[in-house]
């Protein structure tokens, strides 16, 4: 593998996770019990009697490269150089300490850093119509200022930076700030939220009328962006919020509820994999066992078909492309 070698990717693979995320993403663990839970990824675990990470949604251990990997959506070589070597050598202070407390303590950064936007963008219009999503959709969400294309800074291993084309997805509080942000590549499989972004303002579509009192609920922004366009295609009659989780933690819906309090109706779209499932039932059961939410009627609808609603997006598009066709065949035959 260029750029990296064996040794710095076992080093990457024993470094300490808890010191890595308290000295770059402090704030992001709370206390659960004996143990530590993320609270971006509520199903991740930190077990302190036995020292290790735990992913209860993926049914398996986790390390540091593990972590940026799968959860931040680093490249090899980036999360190597971000955990191999020196800079990984932290000399955290003990759990039990006063420092520890003052370190756990630290004020998360002040804003959301927008990735800077392109102007006169056109790549993220032709991605996410190859995604299948509609013209109208896209029209919009531009117009609201929740989408756009951006340029992510990316540091190579020589110290050279290069840039890279970026779907951007922003949520917004009730004000109209920016306080969340996440980035999918165009040209690459790079996943990754802004710095600074907060997990409880997510991405979300807002209904055409104000009010609503349905939210449809969604792991990532595309898959919402599918069910407007099969809404478009289809010709649903219904108007409601679309928010996006931006994975399977409930903490971007629970901040969501709070700040809306005349929703009654949560329909949740999770992946059709064992994950997503398993998730939506979680959430179903946790939003009846909380009092503030009792009155509010929660449904589960996975995909029919595909693992999510983007990818049974597309194929409802190739069964309307294709339907031209079978009728010509049939009338074909029909005439011999």
């Amino acid at each position: 593998m260029p750029g990296v070698t064996k040794e710095q990717i076992r080093q990457a693979r024993e470094a300490d996770l808890f010191a890595y995320l308290e000295r770059h993403e402090r704030g992001v663990l709370k206390r659960d019990g004996p143990n530590y839970r993320h609270k971006e990824h509520d199903s991740l675990v930190y077990v302190t009697a036995k020292n290790y990470w735990y992913w209860n949604s993926r049914g398996k251990r986790i390390n540091a490269l593990d972590y940026l990997m799968e959860i931040r959506g680093y490249g090899l070589v980036d999360a190597v150089n971000a955990l191999a070597g020196p800079a990984m050598q932290y000399s955290f202070p003990s759990r039990d300490s006063q420092d520890y407390a003052a370190a756990r303590q630290a004020r998360k950064p002040d804003h959301c850093y927008l990735p800077w936007q392109k102007k006169c963008a056109t790549s993220y219009v032709s991605y996410l119509q190859k995604r299948g999503i509609s013209t109208v959709v896209i029209k919009r969400c531009t117009q609201l200022g929740i989408l756009y294309e951006g340029s992510y800074k990316k540091k190579e291993p020589e110290g050279k930076a290069t840039y890279i084309p970026v779907c951007v997805f922003v949520g917004k509080d009730e004000h109209g700030t920016a306080k969340f942000a996440c980035m999918r590549g165009i040209h690459s499989d790079l996943r990754k939220d802004a710095y600074g972004s907060d997990k409880e303002y997510s991405f979300c579509l807002p209904p055409h009328r104000a009010g609503s009192r349905h939210v449809a609920v969604f792991e990532a922004p595309i898959d919402a962006l599918s069910h407007a366009t099969l809404q478009e295609m289809d010709g649903w009659k219904w108007d409601g919020y679309r928010l996006s989780l931006g994975g399977t933690s409930h903490v971007a819906l629970f901040a969501f509820l709070e700040r809306h309090p005349k929703i009654r109706h949560v329909d949740l779209y999770m992946d059709s994999d064992y994950a997503g499932l398993k998730n939506a039932r979680k959430i179903k059961d946790m939003l009846r066992a909380d009092p503030r939410f009792k009155h509010i009627r929660v449904g589960i609808h996975p995909p029919r078909q595909g693992k999510d609603y983007n990818e049974l997006l597309q194929i409802k598009k190739q069964e309307r492309h294709r339907l031209p066709e079978r009728r010509l065949e049939k009338q074909g035959a029909i005439s011999i």
